[in-house]
């Protein structure tokens, strides 16, 4: 394909995502990052097809730093969803 082609895909999506998520209310921003963390999921099993499908030594290295990277991404997207469910729970069993 293309470079400009791409660029310009890239340009349009990140603006794309800008608009979509400054519009998002406060209150829908738990469920957004859980369904973001789903999906990052797919990513992890991408990064995975990606380091074990080549013989090429530089190839698996890529692939297996995009399954580290998937991996932070997935373990701190759901560390920060729990965090985030937590500030709604009741603090009745800690008062005396």
């Amino acid at each position: 394909m293309d470079i400009v082609f791409l660029t310009f895909i890239l340009v349009l999506s990140v603006f794309l995502g800008f608009e979509l998520i400054s519009k998002v209310p406060a209150t829908l921003h738990t469920p957004l990052m859980s369904g973001a963390n789903a999906i990052s999921g797919i990513t992890l099993a991408g990064a995975f097809l990606a380091a074990g499908a080549t013989d090429n030594t530089m190839a698996s290295w890529l692939g297996g730093a995009a399954v580290a990277c998937a991996t932070v991404n997935v373990i701190g997207g759901y560390l920060v969803t729990d965090r985030m469910l937590g500030m709604f729970k009741s603090k009745r069993g800690n008062q005396s």
